[in-house]
């Protein structure tokens, strides 16, 4: 039963990004970990200190597609990560340029992870999930945020205090709804 429920959840999120982006190059489908499948993009779930789940949206293992999460901060651009300087965090791996900005995700990791469990913001604001394009990000307050690519992004920054309060308000459900 709860595999119907993931594939239902898998084709409305594919419907919705089509219909909304009017593209289908690209599109990934979420799973969760009960997928075995090496090279699928999955969502990874573990309980925090706070008792509230954690998700983030990876791919291939990996949070941010490999993307350093410090280098939007710190260097004020994606850059690619590596496994060499790699750090597992909230049951998922994230991939570090240097030792340098492994440490510092350490110290502080809900610094620098992304908002919405690395979903797009954009389609948290609107009540579903997406993958996203690292490339595709903006700081805000001091937070990370993510966008399907650079289209959506710019819809996302069109209104982004009014998509922060949207996407505060649906992201829970939406968690809820990805690990349940």
């Amino acid at each position: 039963m709860k595999l119907k429920k993931i594939d239902v959840l898998k084709n409305l999120m594919l419907i919705s990004v089509v219909s909304l982006t009017g593209l289908t190059v690209g599109c990934q489908t979420i799973t969760t970990n009960e997928s075995s499948q090496e090279n699928s993009s999955s969502t990874n779930q573990v309980k925090s200190e706070n008792s509230t789940k954690t998700i983030f949206f990876e791919q291939q293992g990996v949070a941010i597609k490999g993307t350093d999460p410090v280098a939007y901060f710190v260097d004020g651009q994606a850059v690619k990560g590596n496994s060499e300087f790699s750090h597992q965090w909230a049951g998922t791996t994230w991939w570090f340029k240097s030792a340098e900005h492994r440490d510092l995700f350490v110290k502080e990791p809900e610094k620098y992870a992304p908002q919405y469990g690395g979903f797009c913001a954009w389609a948290v604001s609107n009540n579903y999930t997406a993958p996203i394009d690292p490339e595709a990000w903006k700081i805000v307050d001091g937070k990370l945020y993510l966008n399907y690519d650079a289209n959506i992004q710019k819809r996302w920054n069109k209104n982004i205090p009014n998509n922060i309060v949207k996407a505060d308000a649906n992201w829970p459900k939406l968690a809820n709804k990805i690990t349940n």
